[in-house]
């Protein structure tokens, strides 16, 4: 599940970096939601104390 989280990061920061450079400006913020969740999770799953 990190793993997953992780790589969901990654993609969304890649999506966002897309749609900055096409200038759709509210869709970086719709990307944000996700990859700050995806963050989330993968903080919980890989830290010292994993919930």
């Amino acid at each position: 599940m990190p793993v997953a989280a992780s790589g969901l990061a990654l993609v969304m920061i890649g999506a966002a970096l897309t749609h900055g450079r096409r200038g759709e400006h509210r869709n970086v913020a719709v990307n944000v939601v996700p990859l700050i969740l995806a963050l989330f999770v993968a903080w919980g799953r890989f830290g010292p104390y994993a919930f």
